[in-house]
């Protein structure tokens, strides 16, 4: 099966999508001042962000662990099941750390917010202008807020792709099992009757003379024609 048609390769594309986001969004949250709603917003939609492509990378892991029982039947070898894995680690690892940086400056922000009300008791704003840029300010953080919730939505999209993706590869597998099942089952049943049949031929054989064992042997032929006609084309 080629790359372009593999189950594994259509998710991990997806996968890779919804991790170029999350870069682009945590470029705009390192560049974003850490004392403004934004920052905050951006915060919140990272963490939910790095949660959802955790939750992806880890369906696409298991498809790995079922093709590793048994690699040759799914066309895959020990080098296309370790490329598959380290690709399944640097994803982790990309996840990990942009968590990470999130997690150092939400600390470095509440040592910021601490020294800003420090600061905040000795000053008083009162004029107009600093009324008018406060609410500029709410009008754009409401904005941001609006595309930053619509970028969530076709997150949430992705993630309902790449699920059904998976099910539909759960589907598959548990498909081939049962056939696979079907098959060793109507093999086995296939080989009692064998058994049995050569069982009787023996014990017939030692009764029979040279005459009945010569009609004995034409008579068995045609039954094993009919037979195999029985079992094998019916």
């Amino acid at each position: 099966m080629s790359s372009a048609q593999d189950p594994f390769y259509i998710v991990r594309e997806e996968i890779q999508d919804s991790i170029d986001k999350l870069q682009t969004t945590f470029h705009r949250w390192e560049q974003t001042p850490s004392n403004t709603g934004e920052h905050v917003h951006l915060t919140k939609e990272l963490n939910t962000s790095c949660e959802s492509v955790d939750w992806q990378v880890d369906e696409l892991e298991k498809t790995i662990l079922v093709a590793s029982r048994d690699p040759a039947y799914y066309g895959l070898d020990e080098v296309e099941l370790s490329r598959r894995r380290n690709w399944i680690g640097s994803a982790r690892n990309q996840v990990a750390a942009v968590r990470r940086s999130v997690e150092k400056g939400k600390s470095n922000s509440v040592y910021s917010a601490h020294q800003d009300m420090g600061t905040s008791r000795s000053n008083h704003y009162t004029s107009q202008d600093n009324d008018d840029f406060i609410a500029s300010e709410s009008d754009r953080q409401l904005l941001l807020m609006r595309q930053q919730d619509e970028e969530l939505d076709e997150l949430s999209e992705s993630v309902q792709r790449i699920g059904g993706v998976g099910l539909t590869i759960h589907e598959e597998l548990s498909g081939q099992e049962r056939i696979l099942n079907d098959l060793s089952l109507e093999m086995e049943t296939t080989s009692n009757r064998l058994d049995f049949v050569q069982k009787r031929v023996a014990m017939v054989m030692k009764k029979a003379g040279i005459k009945g064992q010569i009609m004995l042997i034409l008579f068995l032929v045609v039954l094993f024609i009919i037979l195999f006609v029985l079992v094998f084309l019916t």
